[in-house]
């Protein structure tokens, strides 16, 4: 089971996301649920706004002079409640403008669920691309 915010890069209307995530269920040979915030709800997203305070206050106004600065502000936040965040930076290349087509759309493996289809779905493998 996936949550996602119902905006950004991973939303529920992203061709892309589906696609990243049609490649993820076939490497792992799994079907892959997923159940997006409906549009502007992502304040709802419990697990952000408890971290996003505990980061702030870790952060004092500290002046943001590099990533490592900022990912080891981020990874040394904790919360009184006991949550330890982890955080590294990703240094891999990832394209940019990549374009899903209506025919790459079609391939995909993707049931509807009953409620709120647009939101709600799971990606299945694709039979022999695992």
């Amino acid at each position: 089971m996936i949550m996602a915010d119902g905006g950004g890069s991973n939303s529920s209307r992203s061709r892309l996301w589906k696609m990243a995530l049609q490649n993820l269920a076939n490497e792992l040979g799994l079907p892959l649920a997923v159940c997006h915030f409906p549009p502007g709800t992502s304040k709802w997203n419990k697990i952000e706004h408890r971290l996003f305070s505990f980061i702030t206050q870790n952060w004092r106004g500290t002046p943001l002079r590099s990533l490592q600065t900022i990912v080891n502000l981020i990874s040394n936040t904790t919360t009184k409640g006991g949550v330890t965040v982890r955080a590294h930076l990703d240094t891999h290349h990832y394209d940019t403008g990549i374009h899903v087509s209506d025919a790459d759309m079609a391939r995909l493996q993707i049931c509807p669920h009953k409620f709120h289809s647009e939101w709600n779905y799971t990606i299945k493998p694709q039979q022999g691309r695992n």
